[in-house]
């Protein structure tokens, strides 16, 4: 689809330039001062700035076995909202994605929505079981990362074999950093020792592997040590942990919402580059769910505010580093070719209104789950409009999704 954007300023991992963006038959075409007039859409977009689309390693659209907490359709429309248009989906669902059947299941779903991008993590054991990696000889290219999020792998040559197959084929492993020796014990000695653990066998293995949604200064740092010793890791941190502290707030998350300290040393680990991508976790639940003790919130929605606000507006960081967190790196890690703003690259762009601020309330919410603790807060950077291969998927101005 062909679409021309003029006036905009125009931001990316490292570029800040005022002009105009041609998207032809999906693809951007040229980017220039002044681009001649075209047969096709034009958005003027004075006033506002165009950024890639955002990539989101780590969501929840709980399709199979648990659509009355959000499905792939209403997650879609969800992550459009908020200037997503590729999602990589976790395989705790019900079934847990441990089979083609499964998996394609997933994407059949997605073709008929036909909204975003989705990408299915499989999971590393079997139904989750912790034991068995067997079922991981059926996938190929189609897989592109592997991951027990939501409960992790306890045993540690589970994991390592788990690595060596994922490094053969090529596959990210996605680790949820969680002990489950100690979670009953101290949620922060659990994530400790299992980052520990992972960030090690991956320098063992030469796995390339993302630590999920990092919480803990010690965490970080085992990250950053890894790093530093050459081993193929990477690191997420969700809006909600920079956000949010244990003072303000008792929201149940998993892992669980830190101290200032933590919250402070990952701010600092952002604006020093050690953390590679932002990561939504976005986790939705009923509201019955959420009264039982059911850990997540949802976060596609809010995560650019919250961290334009946080981050940008607060000088930690500049916009261009949050661009290479939210779309170069995340698609990057993903093998995909998107997250930037040159000739070449797929013509998925947000349109961001950043002057603006407005308040988070549950009536603006397209998600099925209103589980947020942000209900109430004020907020900059709203997305005026999302757009998927030169074809606009969600206008704020005509209060529209294009489904």
């Amino acid at each position: 689809m062909d679409l021309l954007i003029r006036n905009a300023n125009i931001v990316d991992l490292s570029h800040n330039f005022y002009g105009d963006i041609y998207i032809r038959d999906g693809k951007i075409e040229e980017v220039a001062s002044s681009i001649e007039d075209k047969d096709c859409k034009v958005i003027d977009a004075k006033g506002m700035t165009v950024m890639p689309a955002f990539v989101d390693m780590h969501a929840h659209f709980r399709e199979p076995g648990f659509t009355y907490k959000e499905d792939i359709y209403t997650g879609s429309r969800t992550a459009a909202k908020g200037g997503y248009t590729t999602v990589n989906l976790m395989a705790n669902t019900n079934p847990i994605v441990s089979s083609k059947e499964i998996l394609d299941y997933v994407y059949k779903k997605n073709e008929e929505v036909g909204l975003i991008d989705l990408h299915q993590c499989v999971s590393i054991t079997k139904d989750f079981d912790g034991a068995t990696i067997a079922h991981l000889e059926q996938f190929s290219e189609e897989v592109k990362a592997i991951s027990d999020d939501g409960k992790g792998v306890s045993d540690s040559r589970v994991m390592m074999e788990a690595m060596k197959k994922a490094k053969e084929m090529d596959w990210l492993v996605i680790s949820h950093a969680e002990s489950h020796e100690f979670s009953d014990i101290d949620m922060r000695l659990a994530e400790n020792m299992m980052t520990w653990r992972d960030v090690s066998l991956a320098k063992f293995t030469g796995s390339k592997l993302h630590m999920a949604h990092v919480s803990t200064k010690e965490a970080m740092q085992y990250v950053i040590e890894a790093k530093c010793d050459g081993a193929k890791v990477s690191c997420e941190v969700t809006p909600h942990h920079i956000a949010l502290c244990d003072e303000v707030s008792n929201y149940r998350v998993n892992p669980p919402i830190r101290n200032k300290e933590d919250v402070n040393f990952l701010i600092k680990a952002i604006a020093h580059g050690d953390v590679d991508v932002i990561g939504t976790d976005h986790a939705p639940h009923s509201q019955e769910d959420k009264e039982k003790g059911a850990p997540g919130l949802i976060g596609l929605e809010t995560a650019f505010p919250i961290c334009y606000t946080k981050l940008v507006r607060e000088k930690y960081i500049n916009l261009n580093k949050l661009s290479e967190m939210m779309s170069a790196k995340p698609a990057e890690l993903l093998k995909l070719n998107k997250g930037k703003t040159c000739p070449g690259f797929e013509g998925d762009l947000v349109i961001l209104n950043l002057e603006q601020s407005f308040k988070v309330s549950e009536e603006q919410i397209l998600s099925k789950s209103k589980n947020t603790p942000f209900l109430g807060w004020d907020l900059y950077g709203i997305v005026d409009k999302t757009i998927k291969a030169g074809r606009v998927i969600f206008d704020r101005q005509e209060d529209t999704l294009n489904e």
